[in-house]
């Protein structure tokens, strides 16, 4: 299963959100390097499609999709150079394969600030330039035991060592390596160094609840400013994290009542998940039948046989055909039999692109 790692500074709401998030009770004092060891935390992915299917179909059990969410401790100035457990915590990111970078975008004097004041522009920088400095000094390395190879003739040798000198400008002038277009062949050399400015981000600003229901003040303006010009791939998600605590606490009537009074929609976490979940590149497709409507998780671009094997590794291997129809055709005409009546469900073969949304039936003979 693909992890999202929770990063930022310390007491920026990291462990309030991963709490909320989880309703895992992981320690969230207000005190620097309060979470050391990382907690982890599977959580559905909110999806009202799946809602709609269930009510459709009206199987015995409904079973979303789910993805999972790392609490990583804090990072500090030095953290490169081994400061504050440094070196503990980015060996825990570069077990993730995205990170949620959470940035302080609230006033409050009762919750300390290690910088000594909210700035989440600095707070940015401070923690992007330790995960390059990181990266740099793995780069390095790498390139010593590199270069008598690459001297010696040797093809692969040379292509790694022409991509660890690219690696080290950009990293050298403090820029993520998510940055730069790379090849093919570069990818597949990139993906076993583990480099902590390589994996996708996404920013996400713990605002006030005075913010809400926008979610957006100065501090958030001027991330954006930044970010579309700096980063303009690169979301930004608004999350008061103080508001999602309680909202984790209530039962769903509660919770609905909770967020009409704030005249927001949903909760800020939902939004969020999925997010980090196209962050991770992922997509949904569905099953359905008498005992279950259930969501499953494939990376976008997998083929039929590929999202079969998600379900099962016979699917895969004895895989025939999928059946398929789109989930707004779906929920157009009601059921199964109903889309079959009017020519709805296609026979897709082993080269069929799943689509996000695609209500799936396998044929398969092993």
């Amino acid at each position: 299963m693909l992890k999202a790692g929770i990063v930022g500074l310390p007491n920026v709401g990291k462990s309030s959100l991963f709490n909320a998030l989880t309703a895992q009770g992981a320690p969230s004092e207000n005190y620097p390097f309060c979470t050391v060891d990382p907690n982890v935390g599977t959580v559905e992915v909110p999806d009202p499609r799946l809602d709609r299917i269930f009510e459709l179909v009206q199987p015995k059990s409904r079973l979303p999709t789910v993805i999972q969410f790392v609490d990583i401790a804090g990072l500090v100035e030095g953290a490169s150079e081994g400061e504050g457990l440094g070196n503990k915590f980015l060996g825990n990111i570069r077990e993730v394969d995205a990170v949620v970078h959470v940035l302080r975008c609230f006033d409050d004097p009762d919750v300390t600030h290690v910088l000594g004041g909210v700035n989440p522009l600095r707070d940015r920088e401070v923690v992007n330039t330790e995960l390059a400095l990181a990266d740099l000094e793995t780069v390095e390395k790498r390139l010593e035991k590199t270069v008598r190879k690459a001297r010696s003739g040797e093809k692969e040798a040379q292509q790694e060592h022409a991509l660890l000198l690219r690696l080290q400008s950009q990293l050298g002038e403090g820029r993520p390596v998510r940055f730069l277009d790379l090849s093919p062949v570069e990818k597949s050399i990139l993906k076993g160094m583990q480099l902590l400015t390589a994996k996708p981000v996404l920013y996400l600003a713990n605002v006030a609840e005075e913010d809400l229901p926008e979610g957006e003040n100065e501090w958030t303006h001027r991330l954006r400013e930044v970010l579309d010009r700096e980063e303009p791939r690169t979301g930004l998600v608004t999350v008061c994290s103080a508001i999602e605590s309680e909202l984790a606490e209530l039962d769903p009537e509660e919770r609905e009542e909770f967020l009409a009074e704030l005249g927001v929609e949903e909760p800020g976490l939902h939004r969020l998940i999925r997010a980090t979940y196209r962050l991770l590149g992922l997509i949904t497709f569905f099953t359905a039948g008498e005992k279950e409507a259930r969501a499953w998780t494939v990376r976008e671009g997998a083929r039929a046989p590929e999202a079969a094997g998600v379900i099962h590794s016979d699917f895969e291997r004895g895989f025939i055909r999928a059946e398929t129809i789109g989930f707004q055709e779906f929920s157009r005409l009601g059921s199964e039999k109903a889309a079959r009546e009017e020519g709805k469900m296609r026979s897709e073969g082993k080269d069929y692109v799943v689509q996000d949304g695609d209500i799936l039936l396998f044929r398969f003979n092993v």
